[in-house]
């Protein structure tokens, strides 16, 4: 009798399909996976000649999962974390635990539940119970052992809680920009209507600082709960905030090109960590740590574009 051949998929490609998908293009999610486009290309065409089905619509503004790319799309992710899992499992490192784990509500919005749903399927006896908090009340917290890893923001030049410590794991830095709907109007001569979160915000108290600095009138014209709600008044083009560069979102842009002759003041970089593990920590956690640094690294985050550069890069989505 001859050899039977078992259907199977090659992880790599598994990788890639993932990470157009989740991108949204072929250029978008090649650096994901630090592959040229062109490379990105044919792992798509093998995995797709592999399975024997289309599994992306091609369209000018990217690419999108056919009903069988989607479905491919949950096995592809939970064989990945699988795969990990066995791997870490087999070297010894294997995660049990309840970890509890505050996050600033700036980080990465869109992008974080993916990232620990990932961490919970490789690790699935680690039960992850995420609070999202501000700065400041993340590091009093985990100073007072409220949580066992704390994920906080801090503005370079401008601190917005403790001094930077040893043993602080940096997971990426980002611009601040001034953002707002497209479709934002200031009136001239009028304060600038700011959008916030509550005062106990580090970046509110921040900003309404630089502008007194900078003696730019203005006026708060909406108070958010959390990030989403504060995106959500800034598409209905409520006003203007302070944000850094993935809270942002694609939907909106920098504002220096809607108010022509008015800019406003420069803003430093923020930047994301996990604050340090403290002393007799079990091994788990540290383990724990190691791997949330490893999932949560930010890959480069695409400036907030001006208006008219938004409208320059759908054009060449178009054609």
């Amino acid at each position: 009798m001859g050899e039977i051949m078992l259907p199977g998929f090659d992880f790599d490609q598994l990788r890639t399909f993932v990470a157009v998908a989740e991108a949204g293009s072929l250029s978008a999610g090649a650096p994901r996976v630090f592959l040229s486009q062109s490379s990105v290309s044919e792992q798509i065409r093998k995995l797709e000649e592999r399975v024997g089905v289309t599994l992306f619509r091609r369209g000018k503004l990217g690419v999108s999962p056919t009903p069988a790319g989607e479905r491919l799309l949950g096995h592809a992710r939970q064989l990945i974390a699988q795969s990990e899992h066995a791997w870490h499992d087999v070297r010894g490192f294997s995660l049990a635990g309840a970890l509890r784990l505050a996050i600033t509500d700036y980080f990465r919005p869109g992008d974080v539940a993916r990232m620990l749903r990932h961490l919970s399927v490789a690790y699935p006896s680690l039960s992850i119970h995420v609070t999202i908090l501000k700065s400041g009340v993340i590091e009093s917290g985990y100073d007072a052992g409220e949580f066992d890893i704390g994920l906080s923001m801090r503005i370079l030049g401008k601190s917005l809680g403790r001094d930077t410590v040893a043993g602080t794991r940096t997971l990426g830095r980002e611009s601040l920009d001034w953002v707002a709907s497209p479709d934002f109007v200031r009136d001239e001569g009028a304060p600038l209507p700011l959008l916030v979160l509550p005062d106990t915000c580090a970046l509110h108290r921040f900003t309404t600082q630089w502008l007194d600095e900078h003696r730019v009138p203005y006026t708060i014209a909406h108070v958010a709960s959390g990030v989403a709600g504060l995106q959500l008044a800034l598409s209905a083009g409520l006003g203007v905030a302070c944000l850094n560069a993935s809270a942002a979102g694609p939907s909106l842009v920098r504002i220096d090109t809607l108010m022509p002759g008015r800019r406003l003041p420069a803003l430093p970089e923020a930047e994301f960590h996990l604050l340090p593990a403290r002393r007799g920590e079990p091994e788990w956690v540290t383990q724990a740590r190691d791997a949330l640094a490893g999932e949560l690294a930010a890959p480069a985050v695409p400036k907030v574009l001006r208006s008219n550069e938004r409208r320059s890069a759908l054009i060449r989505a178009r054609d």
